[in-house]
């Protein structure tokens, strides 16, 4: 059973780093993809590092070359040096957080990982925390870093915080546990690693809701449904019976 006031969270597959095309002529993570995932009606996933200058901008890796083609890290550049960058050739540029959220402007849930790299986060939390402050719409923040996780409760009050994770090893889980004291919200767990003791107790002990990432087909979907609530999808369409 999931707890009403996270029902959302659960509701619909949600879309990972938006409705792409694995990156053919739709990027992951741009504006045209979040417009995509929304008019389907789907939840989107997206991640978010902080700019040399303290802005949450909306890319996944550190490093610049996949996504871009140019040499540096993300975190090295501002917001302005940052937003004008291309995404794989397309007319998409490397959108800020405050840009996925006017355009997806409450239609879809949006639940934001937060990216961490140490010594060059410091402020991330309270900057995503500022951008949803005023968002009308559903959002949630979730991250791998613990580091990052521990500072939810004091720079993101009120907002649906989660845990990233991944493991099946018993120090993997014993680690996810000792995370519990830092007022979690839901999980979110590879869906290749259920099941396991951590998932099974948060979702049944708990009832604290999981999603699980990334489903990639429906065989992994079944798997998902067995043991989570909801899964981040990519490269088929969950409501279809067809990969």
């Amino acid at each position: 059973m999931i707890m009403p006031q996270l029902d959302w969270l659960t509701k619909r597959p949600i879309a990972h780093r938006g409705l792409h095309d694995l990156n053919d002529k739709r990027w992951e993570n741009t504006l045209s993809a979040f417009d995509a995932a929304a008019r389907a009606g789907f939840a989107i996933e997206c991640d978010v590092h902080l700019s040399a200058d303290g802005v949450a901008i909306v890319f996944h890796d550190e490093d610049l070359k996949r996504l871009t083609g140019k040499d540096g890290q993300i975190h090295q550049l501002t917001a302005a040096e940052a937003t004008a960058l291309h995404v794989g050739g397309t007319g998409d540029r490397v959108p800020t957080l405050r840009e996925a959220l006017a355009l997806i402007n409450g239609r879809v849930p949006i639940i934001i990982e937060l990216k961490g790299i140490a010594g060059r986060d410091d402020g991330l939390v309270a900057a995503v925390a500022s951008e949803l402050e005023s968002y009308d719409g559903h959002a949630a923040i979730m991250s791998f870093d613990h580091h990052l996780v521990r500072r939810f409760p004091a720079d993101a009050p009120g907002i649906p915080g989660g845990l990233t994770a991944e493991g099946v090893k018993t120090r993997n889980i014993e680690a996810h546990f000792s995370m519990l004291a830092h007022e979690l919200a839901f999980v979110s767990y590879n869906v290749h690693h259920l099941p396991n003791p951590f998932v099974a107790f948060v979702r049944e002990k708990l009832r604290m809701p999981v999603i699980t990432w990334t489903v990639r087909d429906q065989a992994a979907k079944a798997q998902s449904d067995l043991f989570a609530d909801q899964i981040t999808f990519e490269g088929f369409n969950p409501d279809s019976t067809l990969a």
